[in-house]
């Protein structure tokens, strides 16, 4: 029996929405049009394991939102900055196919409503699990939770790197991305806004990867 270096069940490649076989062929094509023998030992089972891999990574097209949230929406009269930060997540470009890496950093202003803790980190990997670009990842997270909560104001930070620019194209090993995206009041109010970003460089550590 083959052994995998996952945990993945079978439901989880069930509902993967990832065409497990057509990836296995498409792999097996590349590897010969590497020049390799996709006989030999180190390689006979790599199109199913990458076929399995995406089932993992790109996870983010089939998530549930209403398991994901599972009615963890609480009614709160908590008007002060709900923040978030630090959340590490592993995304794949949609140009190169080259995974890009980082934190978010996420807050809402609540207007009567706030969501567990743990569903934030949730979020950002929903959408982080998909081909993306980080400038619209960080837009659909802002959404996602304006959309969710209608709060008095959301704000999110993306920083990332890119694997596209540290193997290959410009090269450059220490290069960084930061996107962001705002909504109301953190897009009408500088000083909200300063709070928030005040909030997030404080002890912040470099990336590292």
């Amino acid at each position: 029996m083959m052994d995998f270096d996952d945990d993945l069940t079978q439901e989880d490649i069930d509902t993967s929405g990832i065409d497990g076989k057509a990836v296995e062929k498409a792999i097996l094509a590349m590897l010969v049009a590497f020049g390799e023998n996709p006989e030999r030992e180190g390689l006979i089972n790599t199109p199913r394991r990458v076929a399995r891999m995406y089932a993992e990574i790109l996870n983010g097209y089939t998530v549930n939102q209403e398991k994901l949230i599972n009615n963890a929406i609480f009614d709160i009269s908590y008007d002060e900055m709900v923040l978030v930060r630090d959340i590490e997540f592993y995304s794949l470009c949609e140009h190169h196919l080259l995974p890009f890496l980082g934190r978010a950093h996420v807050a809402y202003i609540p207007s009567g409503k706030v969501v567990g803790l743990s569903k934030i980190p949730r979020v950002v990997d929903m959408f982080a699990r998909r081909l993306q670009v980080q400038e619209r990842m960080t837009r659909q997270i802002a959404d996602y939770i304006h959309n969710l909560l209608q709060p008095q104001g959301v704000a999110v930070v993306v920083e990332g790197v890119h694997l596209c620019s540290v193997m290959r194209g410009v090269k450059k090993h220490d290069a960084r991305m930061t996107t962001s995206a705002m909504h109301g009041a953190f897009r009408a109010n500088l000083g909200t806004r300063q709070e928030f970003l005040d909030n997030i460089s404080r002890g912040a550590s470099p990336l590292q990867f």
